[in-house]
Parts: C-alpha cells; structure tokens; sequence
C-alpha cells in the first residue's frame, strides 16, 4: 500500500503530508482565514488590535479570552513588572551562557531555565505570566552580556515593550520605536495552528509542563521555513543596493529560480492581513532610504512574479515588512526571530491553555511503505 507521492491516493486514503487540510483542534484563540486574507483573535480584527490596544492588554485577551476593563489593564501591566525579576538562582546563568550561542538558541535555554523543577499539572494562567513577562529582559541581558556590554539597571516604570528595548539598548527608548514596536508585537502575537504552535500543544498533550512546550516551539520556530527568515529579507535588500536596482536583480534571481524572501505565504492565498498593517509601521519609523528600497522591491517583486507564475500568484508575506519595522526599532537583525518569539509567547501561552482544557494526547498515524514481512536469516 505505497503512496503515489505527496497528497498521493493510496489504499484506504491520502497521505497528508504537513497535515495540510487536516482539522486537528478546535480553537476560540484565532480564526486565520487564508483565502480571505483576514486574521482574528478572539474575534478582533488582529489589524484593529495592534492600533488600539497595549501588549500587556493582548496578553490578557489571550489568556483571559476577553480585552480587560481598565482596573484588569492596571493590574496586568502592575503583575508583569512584579514578575519580571529573574530568579537568584538563575539570575545569573543567563549572564554566562557561552558567547558562541545565538540569539534564538538563548532564548530556548531561558526558557528551560525558567521550568526547573516543575511537577505539577495541569498549568494555569498564573503559571505561564512569569514566561512572557522574564524573557524580553533576560534575553536583553543575555545578549549584551554575551558582547561584554554593561547591564543597564531597569525601568520599573517601563512597560513591556519599552522595557525590552531599555535593557537591549542599554539606554531609554524613542516612545515612537516603542509603540511602532509594541504594535507588532500585538500583532504577532497569535497566528493559529502554525508549525511552532501545534508543536506546543503536542507537548502539552502529553501531560508535560509549559517550559517543555515553549522550548520545543522555539526549537520549530529556529527554523528558516517558520521564524527563521526575517533578517534574510534585509540581506536581500543589502543584495539590492538602491532602488532603481531591484528590477534587475529580482529578475535574475527568479531565472536562477531563487526564492524570494518575503514573499509567499502556505495559508494566504491573498495578501496577509498584516502586511499593510506592518508597512504602515515601517512608514512611521524607518529610514526613508530603507523605506523606498523595500516598496520598489515589493512593487518590482511582485510585477515579476506575476509573469513568472501567472497561475499561482505570489503576495508579500509578515516578514518582509517585519523586518524593516525590526530595523527601524533598533533590533539587531541576530534578535529578529527572537523578538518574534517574544511576541508569540502569549499566544502559545493560550494555545496551552486550551490544549490542557480538552485534551487527547495527540499520535497520529504513519503509512508504512518499507519492506514487505520477510523472515530473518540463518545465522
């Protein structure tokens, strides 16, 4: 009973191979409408969110399932600054990791270290706020101490954002950088069942703990066809050079049939909502130079495309406007999939809360394909 390759008919059924169309969960997180290009969480435009709301507020919508009434926001941004102080006994690991780690494989041993010792089950909201509150100041401390950078003393009154930045930094943000900042971290914050999502709950379903499942989300999230493509988009610019040149150059990449960073998404098949969002962002915040390389390497990719592939057009993706926000906030491009992955801890956050509300431990099935049962040989 052997496929006919992938999504191939076979005996009995199809191979879905990346679980493409299989429904696993039922979710009230977020709905990602694909061929609508439209995203909603808890039934908010993902757009309108990042406009209008703080992080600490997505958090809470998150993890509480409703926007929090101003004394609920008071109190979220009052308990993730109470918490954001690091254990004693972990302070200071994360000050001597070894300097030849990245930044993303920080982030995952952090996380570890935030887990030690943890037995109980299941995990509540209490349980996970410490995650997404420690990790944007540990990392930042991490990162500087790991290039012989000075620890700057925190802000107590720095909201999260504007206290990732400080403690990165080493000095008081631009508010401009933080709100720009703050808004794609509302609005990368959930994204439904993706790769690094799924493997959170996988996990979770094994009645594991929420270290264990962050971390191994992180470990998705690494890769370069999930999280790990963002500063690629700037080196693709860096390859540019000047507007005027992105015709050419886009247009030999595509003969050398190279792909194009920033462009192409597995479940929009329009553009992603959060590109006009994420470009409206990088117009309040980038170098203008920046800027007008990146729209004449949309305007021309996107031209191209189109005559290469006119049956299967290409739209931009999150992480090519993504990475010019990034940029203009003063993140090192090492600390792109980082700080996407700070943004998404509430949304695994929630999703491990909901795997561990109804749950089934997840163990899908394998078709066999090797050899037929065959007895051993004689010695």
């Amino acid at each position: 009973m052997r496929s006919e390759g992938k999504g191939g008919s076979m005996e009995g059924g199809r191979v879905a191979w990346g679980l493409d169309g299989v429904v696993v969960a039922r979710t009230a997180i977020s709905d990602v409408k694909g061929t609508e290009g439209k995203l909603y969480v808890r039934g908010y435009p993902a757009v309108d969110l990042s406009r209008r709301i703080s992080y600490e507020d997505m958090v809470h919508l998150l993890l509480w399932g409703e926007l929090p009434t101003p004394a609920q926001s008071r109190e979220m941004i009052a308990s993730l600054r109470d918490l954001r102080p690091w254990p004693e006994e972990s302070a200071d690991v994360l000050v001597r990791l070894p300097r030849t780690m990245t930044a993303i494989e920080r982030v995952r041993t952090l996380l570890s270290l935030l887990g030690t010792g943890w037995e109980r089950y299941p995990p509540t909201r209490e349980d996970l706020l410490p995650f997404v509150a420690r990790l944007p100041g540990g990392l930042a401390r991490s990162w500087r101490a790991s290039r012989g950078l000075p620890l700057p003393e925190p802000d107590p009154q720095a909201n999260h954002v504007a206290h990732y930045l400080q403690q990165l930094s080493g000095s008081e943000p631009d508010p401009r950088k933080v709100r720009a900042l703050e808004s794609y971290f509302v609005l990368l914050a959930e994204h439904g069942l993706n790769a690094s999502t799924f493997t959170a709950r996988v996990v979770m379903s094994s009645w594991s703990d929420p270290a264990s499942a962050l971390t191994a989300a992180v470990g998705t999230l690494k890769g370069p066809l999930h999280g790990g493509a963002p500063s690629r988009v700037l080196d693709m610019f860096d390859a540019i050079g000047s507007p005027e040149k992105a015709e050419a150059w886009i247009r030999d990449a595509l003969d050398r049939h190279e792909r194009l960073m920033g462009f192409g998404h597995r479940v929009y098949r329009t553009e992603d909502p959060r590109v006009a969002r994420l470009r409206e962002i990088a117009r309040s915040v980038a170098d203008p130079a920046r800027l007008a390389l990146a729209e004449a390497v949309e305007e021309a990719g996107l031209r191209l495309l189109r005559e290469k592939r006119p049956d299967s057009p290409l739209y931009l993706n999150v992480e090519f406007y993504a990475s010019v926000v990034l940029e203009a906030c003063g993140i090192p491009r090492e600390l792109f999939t980082p700080t996407f992955a700070l943004a998404r801890l509430a949304g695994y956050s929630a999703h491990i809360l909901e795997q561990v509300r109804e749950n089934r431990l997840v163990r899908p099935e394998a078709e066999y394909v090797g050899p037929a049962p065959r007895p051993v040989p004689s010695p």
